[in-house]
């Protein structure tokens, strides 16, 4: 697994062999492109390679690349002995969404599938036949001498959890062990077929109690003190908020009335539309009438975008990030709902890729949901804006009809780089987004 500064990926070697050299270890850093570890193909020529590193790595590549020995042959050629299933249709597949499914499930080559329909469209039935297929190209794997077949994060968890890795039943393709049959050999994980009735039996909140019971204490006494290392995240944060000090800035506040907003959002909320989509989906309407908020300060001259890329600060463990909804003002309201939701929990488990956090134009940060009465936001580098947004609170105030009534209100603040953006341009911006939020809502389900 390598840890970037915003994501964690799980990184899989596109040779087989044996882990002959660790050139960087772990929560150690290397470059981009750097080499973290050196394979052998066979067990002995381990040495080999370890030898060509310390020598200075001028012959790692030939020793690394050394044919396998003759004895991994039988293995070789029991997979090749196996007969190949018999492919019926070489051209373009038609299949229904769920036989593809299944098909990927269980591992079916959907060209050896003879569909029964005349049109040669395939269905879940008719994998029925390819089942026996799929079982025995399954059954005839055999991998490579020293690989093993597991994905890393399932070597990882079960190095974690003391087991060999090599003794757990695989789940996935070709019975990989996956982190989910780690998790079950781990007893961390309900068995797939354990029935219902055996899981919630009387005696288990009775045993479930003391376990909850150590772990609340052992929070509760952890006291921090000291200097504690940042992880690879934090360190990022830290360095990008050092680098705005030498950008001039000034910001602007409006205070914007949310009474048809929060209308909008009731109605809509039941259909999974979230308030983080919606204030997106508004500012990326604003921004195209605006794009010199959306434009960044390159030397010597403004950078503009045609595409309206929101960024949107989410607080994670360990860290900050900014998932980014890409192209928003092409994008209607659901379905930059349905893309927030799919990247909040891509970034809460680090498999954002850097185009979904990195290519912001505008970012949005909102502390509303925490009571926050206002506040003023960093701007971030390569950005010209970030927008601040607060909660929203009702207030009494006087009303266009002269008497005095309740309204919800919120306070927005937006902070620009002043080398490009004046204070006109901001002001501008936000008269448009108010006029938006309070008069002309119903247009963010438009398009």
């Amino acid at each position: 697994v390598v840890e970037s500064d915003k994501a964690d990926m799980d990184v899989e070697s596109y040779a087989d062999g044996y882990l002959a050299v660790v050139t960087v270890g772990e929560s150690q850093s290397a470059a981009v492109g750097a080499p973290v570890g050196y394979l052998a193909k066979t067990k002995e020529g381990i040495a080999a390679v370890q030898s060509a590193v310390a020598g200075g790595g001028g012959k790692v590549a030939a020793v690394a690349s050394a044919p396998p020995p003759a004895s991994a042959a039988p293995a070789a050629a029991a997979v090749a002995a196996s007969p190949a299933p018999v492919i019926v249709n070489d051209g373009r597949v038609a299949a229904s969404g769920y036989a593809k499914t299944l098909a990927k499930e269980q591992g079916i080559d959907l060209r050896t599938v003879t569909p029964s329909r005349p049109d040669s469209y395939i269905t879940s039935k008719d994998l029925a036949s390819g089942s026996a297929t799929a079982t025995a190209a399954v059954a005839a794997y055999v991998p490579a001498a020293g690989v093993i077949n597991a994905s890393p994060m399932a070597k990882k968890l079960a190095a974690e959890n003391n087991l060999d890795v090599t003794t757990i039943k695989g789940s996935g393709n070709f019975g990989r062990v996956m982190p989910d049959d780690v998790l079950r050999a781990a007893g961390k994980l309900a068995p797939v077929a354990a029935p219902t009735p055996a899981v919630v039996t009387p005696a288990a909140p009775v045993a479930a109690a003391p376990a909850a019971t150590v772990k609340g204490a052992a929070k509760t006494e952890e006291v921090l003190d000291g200097v504690k290392p940042m992880d690879g995240m934090q360190k990022a944060v830290a360095k990008n908020m050092e680098k705005t000090l030498g950008v001039p800035i000034f910001r602007v506040s409006r205070e914007i009335v949310t009474d048809n907003f929060d209308a909008l959002y009731a109605a809509l909320k039941p259909k999974g539309v979230t308030v983080s989509a919606m204030l997106a989906k508004a500012v990326a309407e604003v921004l195209k009438k605006h794009p010199i908020i959306n434009a960044a300060y390159v030397e010597g001259g403004i950078k503009y975008s045609k595409d309206v890329n929101v960024a949107m600060a989410v607080a994670i463990d360990g860290g900050l990030i900014t998932p980014t909804i890409i192209k928003a003002q092409d994008q209607d309201l659901f379905s930059i709902s349905r893309k927030w939701k799919e990247l909040v929990e891509k970034a809460k488990t680090k498999k954002l890729t850097p185009a979904e956090y990195s290519s912001g134009t505008f970012t949005i940060s909102n502390l509303g949901m925490f009571g926050v009465q206002q506040f003023d936001a960093i701007l971030p580098p390569g950005t010209g804006s970030i927008l601040a947004i607060a909660a929203s609170t009702p207030k009494v105030v006087q009303l266009k009809n002269g008497h005095f009534g309740v309204q919800k209100s919120m306070t927005v603040t937006i902070t620009c780089d002043h080398r490009h953006i004046y204070g006109a341009d901001a002001a501008e911006f936000l008269k448009d987004l108010a006029d938006l939020l309070e008069n002309q809502t119903q247009s963010l389900t438009m398009g």
